[in-house]
């Protein structure tokens, strides 16, 4: 650990004074938010029969509240917007193509979930050859690449960052409210007209949304505690107001038994949610660029940044395969009731222990993060291609694993396991490319 400090702190000793180490801070912020967030709702259970892989917010409603504080989607998207403004603008000004912009992010992205994936091969045709049985595996797979969605839909908005800035460039936050317009339209369709197929539109109507919020960050239109003040307040009116007299549940994350997810696909709450948190988080922007302008908690951020991809994807897998250790040990700590006081008095040791297996997972997989050089040069259209099947393939496994009864061999969804490995190779992304380059 001290080698990863003392190579963070020279980095960070290197960071020229117009960076805005804000941003930095809150993509780290929210990874830690997510990663404790989903460490705390996990609630294995083998009460009965068989393991029940459930979640804290089934068993005691009141902990719905807490995804208003843990549901930081909507912060990432902001990040993004002002990183990729950020890229692009420059990318534009040095003459470089869209084709060379894409290729680094894309190596970025989608790099790491190559590793993730090819793990859980692996694991999937152990725990098949072993006789477990594949609805188990997919259940245990689905809980571990709950990340892969957030990844493919991040990945689809990335791709359309020139049109977006453009429209940004052009009209402004006209850009942003006319997508709140349509995420309006949509979400009437979705429940008063009961088109549910129109609804999964809102994954790019919200998230290009909050990604417009991004570049509004970026030239001013949130500074200041006044203007952060003022967006909180109107997300946070429209959020209590939906959420007490329209017909959307309290909680921020999917909850099996609710009639209406705010997540999948996303809501009209979830965009009053990421007014709140970029309404709360700007208004502080000023006094927290001060304080990261230490030396240790800069240090400390570009720690987390230089691995936030692997803490990402894998600690959810850190937690799946601690709970698939405790089965072995014949459910040793899983027979907590979620409904009782008594599964809160454990939270604290479950978490120590994710936290723990956490850690060779980052330490094996983390070089993969650095992006390396690029390869061959491929045009735009093919890159862009790669990327959008890598994303159906990452939406299916969020939605269904790896496994399912009768998939295939082993009970392998091997057709759906081979789109992101084929996107990956259309565009040209190599998962090793990283690793040599560390």
């Amino acid at each position: 650990m001290t080698g990863l400090w003392s190579r963070a702190a020279a980095v960070a000793a290197q960071t020229p004074a117009s960076r805005n180490r804000y941003v930095d801070f809150l993509r780290a912020l929210s990874i830690g938010a997510v990663v404790l967030g989903h460490w705390i709702q996990a609630a294995p259970y083998t009460g009965g029969a068989e393991i029940t892989l459930s979640n804290a917010l089934e068993y005691q409603p009141w902990t719905r509240w807490l995804t208003w504080v843990f549901q930081v989607m909507p912060v990432f998207f902001l990040v993004g917007g002002y990183s990729n403004g950020v890229s692009w603008q420059s990318a534009s000004q040095k003459g470089k193509s869209y084709a060379e912009w894409l290729e680094a992010r894309l190596r970025r992205l989608l790099g790491p979930v190559l590793a993730l994936l090819a793990v859980w091969v692996l694991l999937g045709a152990g725990m098949g050859l072993g006789g477990v049985d594949a609805g188990l595996v997919g259940g245990l797979s689905r809980m571990a690449l709950i990340p892969t969605w957030f990844l493919a839909v991040y990945i689809m908005v990335v791709l359309v960052v020139p049109l977006t800035y453009a429209a940004w460039r052009r009209f402004g936050l006209w850009s942003f409210w006319a997508l709140v317009a349509a995420a309006i339209i949509d979400d009437v369709l979705f429940l008063a007209a009961d088109l549910t197929v129109v609804g999964w539109a809102n994954y790019a109507f919200i998230w290009v949304a909050v990604h417009q919020l991004g570049y509004a960050w970026r030239d001013g239109y949130t500074a200041g505690l006044r203007r952060g003040a003022a967006w909180a307040a109107l997300g946070g009116a429209a959020l209590v107001a939906m959420v007490t007299l329209g017909p959307y549940p309290v909680s921020m994350v999917s909850v099996p038994g609710d009639e209406i997810s705010n997540s999948l696909p996303p809501k009209l709450p979830m965009l009053a949610l990421a007014l709140v948190h970029t309404g709360l988080l700007l208004s502080i922007e000023g006094p927290m660029r001060r304080w990261l302008d230490r030396a240790v908690p800069w240090t400390a951020t570009v720690l987390v940044n230089g691995m936030i991809m692997t803490i990402f994807l894998w600690h959810l897998t850190a937690a799946t395969l601690v709970i698939g250790v405790a089965l072995l040990l014949g459910d040793v700590g899983l027979g907590v009731d979620p409904a009782t006081g008594g599964w809160w008095t454990v939270r604290p040791l479950w978490l120590a222990v994710y936290a723990l297996a956490l850690i060779p997972c980052v330490l094996a997989f983390g070089r993969l993060e650095r992006s390396g050089s690029a390869g061959r040069s491929r045009p735009g259209w093919l890159l862009a291609g790669g990327a959008v099947v890598a994303c159906a393939g990452l939406a299916l496994l969020a939605l269904g694993g790896i496994a399912a009864e009768g998939a295939g061999p082993l009970g392998l969804r091997l057709w759906v396991l081979a789109l992101p490995f084929a996107g990956a190779a259309l565009a040209g992304v190599n998962p090793l490319a990283g690793a040599r380059a560390g």
